[in-house]
């Protein structure tokens, strides 16, 4: 098989990966895997690509390529500039590679088990729950078949092949689902998959693992399956009883606040190497269970969980998928690209593996065909397959089976032929099934209340898809009785990251009475939206450069051309101000509309030809001809809009009247 002989001969030939390697180099090697990760995320971020595309490139520039480079005949001073942007992880951490890996894909999987919650799984729908009950066997079978046949590995390394890529990464799957605008049910589908799978890959893996590792010692077959079960009994015994001990000592204030999130990372790091102390291999499935007991215990300490994966896991996902990327050498590249079987299997597990085996688990489960099949062929892997991949491999060889070598290249494989594929198939692709939910740009309002809601309708009526949220049941009736899209829970929440429909949605307005609070939901989902999307009514009129307020670099940018403030508008919208649109031409100008509506007039945003919209800012010209504007202005009827309002009363004031014609 080439992977293998390319592989170990790279190894011998670089030193074998024992570690003699410059010390004063390694610093300098640590920190360009630390940018090479975290660049390659914030690229991604700004161009909205996936980032493990990205990441994968940047291991394979600074890792087999110019390892190439330097195989050419060069000057000795270029050689000597060149030798330190060389990353050969193996060489470079020697005896350390092998637990640094482990470690960091304990704390990957750690970060799944935290995203396993039960009650969010019970209230997904049946066809979620037969995605990974049903679906997930039938991929696993089927992908052991492939890796058997296409690629030639013997039955157990096939089984764990065919266990492990059954994966589909969330941390691929939520920017492709809001790249594509996706319907809720095939969007929901893909995203708890993605979720729950992601660890559960993992354990097939390690199940198939610990059986290869038992059988190397001749066992009978009835020792070699009660040690996997005492194994995997252990396992989860010992994350459970350690994720209950941790949050009763959240819960009771045994930790102070500052210490939460170090005590964790350091507590995931105990648990993987006690596991694996009192039975090889079993810390994997011990940080996942510890991860969902965490997730499933309830105390009040879960921002600092969130904030610990948001930080340390994005660092540790970084740096891992560009050293694993850096392991591949030309030779094994070239290996690869030789390799029909490889090309082949992965041909096989993005449109035959993977298609029946939705095909089959989604049956009768309410699912249509065109959802099926648009799941089915959207299967993107992510870091965790690679990953575990790299960490395997490494396990594999140290147990004498050459052939798990092969495990990387294939990972790699298959990340990058289902990421672009999926990149850039999933819209076209959805809207050729008609599953689309449009463009995406619609407006998120945070709060509802009298205001917010005559601005939820006057967006309505320019067709403008409105989705409005709030802490507050009641609050909502207003927007449910219009018709609207409607969030209710906190928009800053975990949950809300998975039951906040974020494809649908383009630009946010916060609009709350707390101006705080409205700066904290802008800065949130500025990363997301971008800080040029995202809006919050102003604090003081016409001041948004306050200097006893927030920040202007701590806040979204201000609403409305005047940036009053909420006691502002609120007052206007009692005192009979409305909403209303008017299309701009060459006979109607803005100063047309200013003359019919009052200088105070309140200016929105534009509507222009092409569709597209444009908040006003305080100060900014605005002469666009063509464009349909809304405004927020005094009726001219204001007495029987106040009649109006008093008439509705309490609940009334959610349902604000229609904007006034032109």
């Amino acid at each position: 098989m080439g992977f293998e002989t390319a592989i170990l001969a790279d190894i011998i030939l670089a030193g074998g990966g024992n570690g003699h390697h410059e010390a004063s180099t390694l610093p300098f090697k640590i920190a360009l895997i630390g940018a090479l990760g975290i660049g390659a995320q914030w690229l991604a971020w700004k161009l909205q690509r996936p980032a493990i595309v990205l990441m994968a490139i940047a291991g394979l520039i600074f890792g087999p390529l110019v390892g190439f480079l330097l195989g050419l005949p060069m000057p000795g001073f270029m050689h000597d500039t060149l030798e330190p942007f060389r990353l050969n992880p193996q060489v470079d951490f020697g005896d350390v590679y092998r637990p640094m890996i482990g470690i960091a894909v304990a704390i990957i999987l750690f970060e799944g088990g935290l995203n396993l919650k039960f009650k969010d799984l019970g209230d997904a729908k049946r066809a979620v729950i037969r995605m990974v009950v049903l679906a997930g066997p039938i991929a696993w079978g089927l992908g052991t078949i492939a890796a058997h046949y296409l690629v030639g590995l013997k039955w157990d390394m096939a089984a764990m092949v065919g266990g492990l890529f059954i994966v589909t990464g969330p941390t691929v799957i939520m920017p492709l689902l809001r790249q594509a605008h996706l319907q809720a049910k095939p969007a929901n589908i893909l995203k708890w998959e993605g979720i729950v799978n992601d660890p559960l890959g993992a354990l097939f893996a390690v199940v198939v693992f610990e059986f290869i590792r038992i059988t190397q010692i001749e066992a009978s077959m009835a020792m070699v399956f009660s040690r996997i079960a005492f194994a995997a009994i252990l396992g989860t015994a010992v994350g459970i009883v350690s994720g209950i001990g941790m949050a009763w000592a959240f819960r009771r204030g045994v930790i102070p606040e500052y210490l939460k999130a170090p005590v964790v990372l350091a507590w995931v790091l105990v648990i993987y190497v006690l596991a694996n102390t009192l039975a090889d291999e079993t810390g994997l499935l011990a940080v996942t269970a510890l991860g969902m007991t965490m997730a499933n215990t309830k105390f009040a300490s879960m921002v600092e969980m969130r904030r610990f994966k948001e930080n340390i896991a994005i660092i540790l996902v970084s740096g891992v998928f560009v050293m694993l990327t850096a392991t591949l050498t030309p030779a094994v590249l070239r290996a690869f690209v030789s390799d029909w079987g490889v090309i082949a299997f992965v041909l096989a597990m993005m449109f035959l593996v993977r298609p029946i085996a939705v095909m089959l688990g989604t049956l009768w489960s309410g699912v249509s065909w065109k959802e099926a099949l648009l799941v089915s062929l959207i299967a993107p892997r992510g870091i965790v397959a690679v990953a575990v991949a790299g960490l395997f491999a490494a396990e594999m060889n140290a147990l004498g089976r050459e052939d798990g070598l092969i495990f990387v290249p294939l990972a790699f494989a298959l990340v990058f032929a289902t990421v672009l594929f999926a990149g850039f198939f999933i819209g076209p692709l959805a809207h050729m099934l008609k599953l689309d939910s449009g463009d995406g740009d619609g407006v998120l309002i945070v709060g509802a209340n009298p205001w917010s809601l005559g601005l939820a309708k006057a967006l309505k009526e320019l067709h403008i898809k409105v989705t409005v949220a709030d802490t507050n049941w009641r609050r909502l009736r207003g927007a449910r009785l219009e018709g609207h899209t409607t969030f209710y829970g906190e928009v800053l929440s975990e949950n809300a990251d998975y039951s906040l429909d974020h494809s649908s949605f383009n630009i946010l307005i916060a609009a709350t009475p707390n101006e705080a609070y409205n700066a904290l939901v802008c800065v949130e989902f500025a990363p997301e939206l971008g800080r040029h999307r995202v809006f919050q009514i102003g604090a003081k009129e016409n001041d948004e450069d306050d200097a006893e307020g927030i920040a202007f670099t701590s806040r979204g940018r201000t609403l409305t051309s005047r940036g009053r403030s909420f006691d502002a508008l609120t007052r206007d919208w009692w005192g009979g101000w409305r909403f209303r649109s008017t299309s701009l031409s060459e006979e109607y100008t803005l100063d047309d509309l200013y003359k019919d509506r009052g200088d105070d007039l309140d200016l929105i945003l534009a509507r222009k030809p092409d569709g597209t919209l444009e908040f006003i800012q305080p100060g900014q010209e605005f002469r666009a001809q063509g464009a349909t504007v809304l405004s927020f202005s005094p009726a001219k009827d204001a007495e029987s809009v106040r009649g109006e309002g008093a008439k509705r009363g309490g609940a009334g004031m959610a349902g604000p009247a229609a904007p006034l014609p032109s």
